[in-house]
């Protein structure tokens, strides 16, 4: 589908728009397909290194995470889009019926951000000591962007693979603040964010429930939290970030890569393997070159 001019005059007065029923079966589940191949696979070798006690593989894709980690929790850490560097997850990218979306409000030139991850978050205390619970306090995705990307539109699309509700950690936002610009924020506990102390921002939040299929488009300016999951599944997500090509990343150490072109198609990149390696590239590079000032002050 593509964004008629209501939806996006909403999504400009708004800052957010709620799409639901957008991406089909056929769209998501390759992603799907390939985690539980992925989740099946290590299972086989926990078993048979003696680290679980059975496979569990009668249990649901939203279900069967939990068990595993429930005996070992090794598979979760390299679960994230960066770690698994998926094929299809790497399609997912550039998926038309996501871009055409995209393109009513990023133009036809588009770059993914490197902004971009796919997250499993599994019940309240059943994540590693060191892993990411995926509970992000509130804040605004402008206040972990570099600094050159604040004059730039950038676009963050939200949107469950399994079922998100209040219970598990579903997103919340306030709306109609995105005209306000970037808040002043903090780091605590490694994470970036944003004081909503104010009254008429608490009063103003909304509780974004969501199904597979649908799809939450936030503009990099609203704030956003994602609450524990107080549930006995995982609730499995993925959050991309999509802006103008040419315009700064968001992330320059990281790869961004060129999605969608009409001027330039040849630009867009198809080389699965190339997006591994510069992922592997820039994730070793982290590991030497941390970031020794960085732009907001730790609490």
């Amino acid at each position: 589908m593509k964004l008629d001019a209501a939806q996006i005059a909403q999504f400009e007065e708004e800052g957010y728009l709620l799409l639901h029923g957008v991406l089909t079966d056929a769209d998501l589940d390759p992603v799907i397909a390939e985690y539980e191949q992925h989740i099946d696979r290590r299972a086989h070798e926990l078993l048979t290194e003696g680290k679980i006690s059975k496979l569990y593989a009668d249990e649901p894709f939203h279900r069967r995470l939990v068990s595993i980690c429930r005996e070992c929790d090794e598979i979760y850490s390299k679960l994230d889009i960066m770690h698994f560097r998926g094929r299809d997850s790497f399609e997912f990218l550039r998926n038309d019926h996501l871009l055409d979306i995209v393109e009513g409000l990023v133009g036809p030139e588009i770059t993914c951000s490197p902004v971009q991850h796919t997250r499993a978050k599994l019940p309240q205390g059943l994540t590693p000591s060191d892993g990411d619970p995926h509970i992000a306090p509130w804040h605004q995705d402008a206040g972990a962007f570099v600094e050159a990307a604040d004059p730039h539109f950038v676009l963050t699309v939200w949107l469950p693979l399994s079922e998100a509700r209040p219970e598990n950690g579903c997103m919340q936002i306030i709306p109609r603040v995105h005209t306000e610009g970037l808040q002043q924020h903090w780091i605590e506990r490694g994470l970036v964010t944003m004081s909503v102390e104010d009254e008429r921002l608490r009063e103003e939040g909304l509780t974004m429930p969501m199904d597979k299929g649908d799809v939450l488009l936030m503009h990099k300016a609203v704030p956003h939290r994602s609450t524990p999951n107080n549930t006995d599944t995982v609730r499995w997500s993925m959050d991309l970030r999509y802006q103008q090509t040419g315009t700064p990343s968001a992330r320059p150490a990281q790869p961004d890569v060129a999605v969608r072109s009409r001027c330039n198609p040849s630009s867009v990149l198809s080389d699965y393997d190339e997006w591994c390696r510069l992922w592997i590239e820039a994730l070793e590079g982290r590991k030497v070159n941390k970031r020794s000032a960085p732009r907001w002050v730790v609490r």
